[in-house]
């Protein structure tokens, strides 16, 4: 995770998506690239009936001057020296001039180890939906989904929200670097909550063969098995365990599927108080 994307708005979790790039710079030596995001022209807020995330928002004047200069303050206020070419190491950069709409992230982010974004809510103050969309759906990368608490540590406890699903494993891959070196890993599985394929302790196994401290926990099926359930229940665990980081696919159900009967990457969108980090 040597190189890692910034999409800079202004918005309640700005503060702790910039101090999550930091703490995964400073893990990994990494560059930090901020541009400032804006909404597409002519979009509208809209709200996602069931979770109350919002998935669109209002068009507003460019402001890359503001983002730019809250994100240089950011990195000299912590001693961050500004970035060069390559090999990368723990440096930032703002080469873009002007704002750039949400599909940018999508495009532009195909070429960086990480994405890191703030956890969309429902009030105009909170991050929007559609850059964690165009992150998770187009940039093929995996995505740091930060909430508005300033996290102190991230990866050092972490929770594998295995589901079995080919997305999960997409997840575990990209989140590999992290695991590595984390303290303890958690491979939690919802029996009924998952699609066909290895258990949890075949996960588990699997991680612990690439140097991962991790061990396996099963839910029985008779306690909760809807996908938001699942997602209640890795939350609740994530809690209990003290856990600092969940890794999670996102999307294994349709997102059509997931607005009218509930799913887990949803609620954990609208409800995560931890660091998420996300691929489909």
């Amino acid at each position: 995770m040597k190189t890692i994307l910034i999409p800079t708005e202004d918005h309640d979790a700005m503060p702790a998506v910039l101090e999550a790039a930091r703490l995964m710079a400073t893990a990994f030596d990494s560059y930090m690239e901020g541009f400032a995001v804006r909404p597409s022209p002519g979009t509208y807020v809209t709200v996602e009936p069931v979770s109350s995330l919002a998935i669109s928002g209002a068009f507003e004047p460019d402001t890359a001057k503001e983002a730019k200069a809250a994100f240089e303050a950011f990195m000299q206020a912590h001693k961050v020296p500004p970035g060069g070419q390559a090999p990368a190491a723990y440096s930032y950069g703002w080469p873009r001039a002007d704002a750039a709409e949400d599909a940018y992230i999508g495009s532009y982010g195909r070429v960086f180890d990480l994405i890191v974004l703030g956890r969309p809510g429902p009030a105009p103050e909170n991050p929007r939906m559609p850059p964690l969309e165009s992150a998770l759906f187009d940039a093929g990368r995996p995505v740091l989904i930060v909430p508005k608490a300033v996290p102190k540590i991230i990866g050092r406890n972490v929770l594998v929200a295995w589901n079995r699903s080919t997305e999960q494993a997409h997840t575990n891959s990209f989140a590999l670097p992290l695991l590595q070196r984390a303290e303890k890993v958690t491979v939690l599985t919802a029996e009924g909550g998952a699609t066909t394929g290895p258990s949890g302790e075949d996960a588990a196994l699997h991680l612990r063969r690439n140097g991962v401290n991790a061990e396996a926990l099963t839910i029985p099926k008779a306690e909760r098995s809807s996908g938001e359930a699942i997602g209640e229940l890795t939350l609740e665990h994530a809690a209990s365990l003290g856990c600092d980081l969940v890794v999670k696919s996102a999307y294994t159900q349709s997102r059509l599927r997931q607005m009218i009967f509930g799913g887990a990457t949803r609620h954990i969108l609208a409800n995560a108080a931890v660091p998420v980090l996300m691929a489909h």
